[in-house]
């Protein structure tokens, strides 16, 4: 591919859709690559070529997410230390499993899951004060979100984020280190690919998603440290649910072309 040579028309749309991906997860901590592979699909890309597509682009716009939580001050490197290895380590089983063995029930119960950890933030959003607690189930957690980010198709920003603002983690720190963590997790999942499909799988979607992703990460981590935290937590609520019965549906109705497989 020769970048030099892409008119910047072709690219306009994916840059745009990685731009709205990433602000979004950056300030919520969730939903780039939902988001990025149900409009990748809704253009005309194959699920597949979406996925890959939006990988490839991940590895990169995750790193720069990260760094700039950290320039924000949103990443307790503490609990960054308890989510790493365990992420990676889940990371890399889960990829020997999407390469070896075919777990369909990974992923509606992890759609299920979402729902639930939703509906729990919109309760407690709306009816309780955010109490910030000392979180317990960290490791474990990671260690899911990364298995199921890779053989379930996605899910360490949902699983991992909503979890921790669910066990009372304060919203920004909870994003901001779990996007800072997420970069090591999505390397390990970008490796595969690559193994699998090759350099190939960057293609011209890829390298907009990236343009649009590492524009909007400042943006996010700014916003991710000076939202309130009331309308954080009912947010991801809101955003959790979406996911679950955006996946959900997929799987009972697929084929919808505006809905790829979660």
């Amino acid at each position: 591919m020769d970048i030099a040579a892409l008119p910047w028309a072709d690219l306009l749309p994916f840059i745009l859709i990685g731009f709205m991906a990433q602000l979004i997860d950056g300030s919520f901590g969730m939903a780039f690559g939902v988001l990025s592979n149900a409009l990748l699909v809704a253009l005309g890309l194959p699920p597949f070529a979406a996925a890959a597509a939006v990988r490839s682009a991940e590895g990169f716009t995750s790193g720069v997410s990260g760094l700039a939580h950290a320039l924000q001050r949103n990443v307790d490197w503490s609990l960054f230390a308890r989510l790493v290895v365990p992420g990676i380590l889940g990371g890399l089983i889960g990829a020997w499993i999407l390469i070896h063995i075919r777990l369909d029930i990974v992923r509606p119960v992890m759609l299920v899951y979402l729902c639930a950890t939703g509906a729990y933030l919109l309760w407690r959003g709306s009816r309780r004060p955010h109490t910030f607690r000392r979180l317990r189930l960290v490791g474990p957690l990671a260690f899911f979100g990364g298995l199921v980010d890779t053989s379930g198709g996605g899910g360490w920003g949902p699983i991992v984020t909503g979890n921790l603002l669910a066990q009372g983690a304060t919203p920004r720190v909870a994003i901001g280190t779990t996007s800072a963590a997420e970069f090591f997790v999505t390397v390990t999942v970008l490796a595969a690919f690559i193994g699998t499909l090759g350099v190939g799988s960057f293609t011209v979607a890829a390298l907009g998603l990236l343009i649009g992703g590492v524009a909007a990460a400042p943006i996010g981590a700014y916003l991710a440290r000076r939202l309130p935290v009331k309308p954080v937590i009912t947010i991801a609520g809101v955003l959790l649910i979406a996911m679950g019965f955006y996946g959900l549906a997929s799987l009972a109705f697929e084929p919808l072309p505006i809905f790829p497989r979660f």
